[in-house]
């Protein structure tokens, strides 16, 4: 059964809170005319903002109406089937057009960039959520919408490049023949794409004066638009008056773990009771828990002004699998620096793992998970395990960040046995991280976050 809540008037931002300062950012070091990032500057304003509280617009608000606010369940049957005396509530993302969490941070931006005067976004997706958020987005305010999906999804979900054309975006698989980092990654014989090469395809495609490139997940303000997530869960937790202990969510960049966990760990900061972050990534693309903390671009153009990050390389390029949108090479500088100082965990999960514990999650809940969001359920299981061998059960709060029902291909490949699970070497890890840009001589690049 689910709880109520209210749509929320004011995204909740964690800077106020934050114990300690970021990392700035530091200047792209190429010898190249480095990418110009048109961001509105509202977008730029809440990437600085310090106020606890910043407003959604009404018309932004109004959007949200369409699907928000978002359930809030308690997984009894999940709970029964894995045989644990745990309580864990998940957060559901999946019932909107664009089937997950992304729409949140896409019509904010959309509104942004339009009232900035721009008339088509550019954007660079892994399995498709993000280029279908923003869409549909883009539909709603009158724009443009040119998406560079993955091809190694591109094809894996041919049905998500379907629903993307019916919204009137343009769909490219990644990498094209349209950029120059493109045709240089077809010229190496790179055909699979990497969500890092899709963004650089992207932000290349981007110059024409009202085109503009727009980011699902990494940057500061778009951590912030999904703060509506929690605030919600911290309602609807209260009005059954549950207390959460872990917050457990799948991580790509950053945007879904940040939405569900910032509105409870922003007040621990401020001494109201802890709560336990637990982020869930692939071990196929571990940049948590085996990448390096440091200064690395953004995507894989090498012209992006440069961010503290977790990060396994700008070039890094993951092996092929079903969770799409997690195999960015680097994490959210504010989500890397929130795991530098131990105040979020992490943990690497292999795929056939998440979905053994997503299709007994959809037998027991009814609700099919993405290959995202299944990882998240395997972490879940996890801590689930690991409170009931110690003796203290635990509220445990996962983001169930949107459906697969466009991922059936995936759930095939798993129940006929021929998913295939991938552990990155150390070696590869070690040949990406050794192209890390050299900062030493760029102002503020003897920062170490710390």
């Amino acid at each position: 059964m689910g709880a109520s809540a209210s749509i929320p008037t004011c995204w909740y931002n964690l800077l106020a809170d934050l114990p300690f300062e970021l990392p700035p950012d530091l200047p792209c070091p190429s010898d190249e005319r480095p990418r110009r990032v048109k961001i509105p500057p509202a977008l730029i304003r809440q990437e600085l903002d310090r106020r606890r509280l910043i407003p959604i617009p009404e018309e932004v608000s109004d959007r949200y109406q369409q699907w928000r606010p978002t359930p809030l369940r308690r997984a009894r049957d999940f709970e029964r089937a894995i045989g644990t005396d745990c309580a864990i509530y998940y957060k559901y993302e999946g019932g909107n057009l664009s089937g997950s969490h992304k729409l949140t941070t896409a019509v904010a931006q959309a509104y942004f960039y339009r009232n900035a005067g721009a008339s088509c976004l550019t954007v660079g997706t892994g399995a498709g959520q993000w280029g279908t958020a923003v869409a549909a987005a883009c539909g709603m305010f009158g724009l443009g919408c040119m998406v560079y999906m993955v091809r190694s999804s591109y094809e894996a979900k041919p049905y998500r490049k379907t629903m993307m054309e019916l919204l009137g975006a343009t769909v490219v698989p990644s990498p094209s023949d349209r950029t120059v980092i493109g045709r240089r990654a077809l010229a190496t014989g790179e055909v699979d794409g990497t969500l890092s090469l899709a963004l650089a395809e992207a932000l290349e495609d981007s110059t024409d004066p009202g085109t503009c490139f727009a980011t699902g997940s990494g940057e500061t303000y778009t951590l912030l638009h999904q703060t509506v997530m929690g605030l919600e869960a911290a309602e609807q937790l209260e009005a059954i008056d549950a207390r959460v202990d872990v917050i457990v969510a799948a991580l790509g960049a950053g945007s879904n773990l940040a939405g569900l966990a910032f509105p409870f760990l922003g007040p621990a900061f401020a001494g109201a009771r802890a709560v336990r972050v637990v982020s869930v990534e692939p071990a196929a693309c571990p940049k948590l828990t085996r990448g390096r903390y440091a200064y690395d671009f953004t995507d894989a153009s090498g012209q992006t002004p440069l961010q503290k990050m977790y990060t396994l390389g700008h070039d890094f390029a993951p092996a092929a699998m079903h969770a799409g949108g997690l195999r960015y090479h680097g994490s959210a500088k504010l989500i890397g620096a929130l795991r530098h100082r131990g105040l979020i965990d992490a943990l690497a999960v292999h795929q056939t793992a998440a979905f053994s514990s997503a299709v007994e999650f959809t037998k027991a809940e009814g609700i099919l998970p993405a290959p995202e969001s299944a990882h998240a359920i395997r972490g879940a299981v996890l801590e689930a395990q690991r409170a009931d061998e110690a003796g203290a059960p635990q509220t445990i709060v996962i983001s169930v960040s949107g459906h697969g029902l466009l991922d059936l291909a995936a759930y095939e490949s798993y129940g006929q046995g021929t998913m295939v699970d991938t552990t990155v070497s150390s070696g590869d890890i070690e040949r990406a991280l050794a192209n890390l840009p050299d900062v030493s001589g760029l102002a503020g690049g003897g920062v170490d976050g710390s």
